[in-house]
């Protein structure tokens, strides 16, 4: 389970990142966001580098934790980020801007979503996925 606030915040910080990438057109800089994707996906949101600095720097000037989610429906959106983010760095690192644009306002979309509004976009997928499967 996961304080609910953590992955918020990190589609904050995303929201930054990927909101540059469009400005910029910074293949490598979509790439560094692809780790920090790949990180959460596998590894875990413990270690992910946003989930890091929110466990150690803002979580202990907000208080408790009011709300816990489990940590499967994030996780599997931060896979499909890392998709997006894949594809855009290939698109952008392989000469084809508009792959790299595209996929990473997708991403984008995603990310400020669940940032402004906590619609988590990715969270939804995997509970649609789930009940596709169990039926």
């Amino acid at each position: 389970m996961v304080d609910v606030r953590g992955p918020r915040f990190g589609a904050w910080v995303t929201t930054v990142v990927l909101a540059v990438v469009l400005l910029t057109g910074s293949g490598w800089l979509l790439a560094v966001q692809a780790v920090v994707f790949a990180v959460g996906a596998f590894a875990g949101l413990r270690y992910a580098p946003y989930g890091v600095l929110f466990r150690t720097l803002v979580a202990p000037r907000l208080g408790p934790v009011r709300e816990r989610e489990a940590e499967a429906p994030p996780r599997f959106a931060q896979l499909v980020g890392f998709g997006f983010a894949l594809v855009g760095t290939v698109g952008f690192l392989a000469g084809a801007p508009l792959v790299g644009f595209v996929a990473t306002g997708l991403a984008l979309v995603a990310a400020l979503l669940n940032a402004a509004v906590g619609f988590c976009l990715g969270c939804e997928l995997y509970l649609l996925a789930r009940r596709a499967r169990t039926a």
